[in-house]
């Protein structure tokens, strides 16, 4: 699939989305990508070449990323750049970093968190969550009650302190498959909410 200077670049497996083969319900979720972004993100292609494939993904990331969760969407969308970020997934580096500008409003937040969250100009609350996460992404044997009970001081429920493990082990995993097929943001990413 890989096509030097094509916007239809994907990623480097000789897999095609299978748009058509999709049952009623990812090829109306397709649509609805299309309608609200302008494009088909390339996550979504990607996972398309199985239809089962493109329903657990879209099942569990909207669950995670766009359902009314115990955190809010835009903390986790910082969990999900600040994981991308120690990963250097570019695909969601700057999928969510787009994301993120949109939901905070700000066009240096997404990118103060990509270079060093700790020295960004956020909340303790936030930094706190965000060690948790980037300590689960690093050291996942490390983390211990001290690390949860940091979380509890800042009033983070132990149900918001399972979402964050949920968001930080979803984007490992996206990271790494990403990663590992050379997976490529559409270029209509770069210019979003800029």
């Amino acid at each position: 699939m890989k096509k030097e200077n094509n916007k239809d670049y994907i990623w480097d497996l000789n897999l095609e989305p299978k748009l058509e083969l999709l049952e009623e319900d990812m090829k109306h979720y397709v649509e609805v990508c299309k309608e609200k972004l302008g494009f088909i993100p390339n996550v979504i292609k990607a996972n398309a070449t199985d239809s089962q494939r493109l329903k657990t993904f879209v099942n569990f990331y909207n669950r995670l990323m766009l359902d009314e969760g115990f955190l809010t969407k835009m903390e986790r969308e910082m969990i999900a750049v600040v994981v991308s970020s120690i990963n250097k997934c570019f695909y969601c580096l700057v999928a969510h970093g787009a994301s993120l500008r949109k939901l905070s409003n700000d066009p240096i937040l997404g990118e103060e968190l990509v270079m060093n969250y700790r020295s960004s100009r956020i909340s303790k609350k936030h930094k706190i969550m965000l060690d948790f996460s980037a300590k689960l992404t690093e050291f996942p044997d490390k983390v211990e009650d001290s690390d949860r009970n940091k979380l509890r001081q800042e009033n983070f429920s132990d149900e918001e302190i399972l979402e964050i493990a949920e968001v930080t082990g979803f984007f490992n995993m996206s990271n790494r498959i990403a990663l590992a097929t050379d997976m490529r943001p559409n270029n209509e990413y770069h210019k979003m909410n800029r």
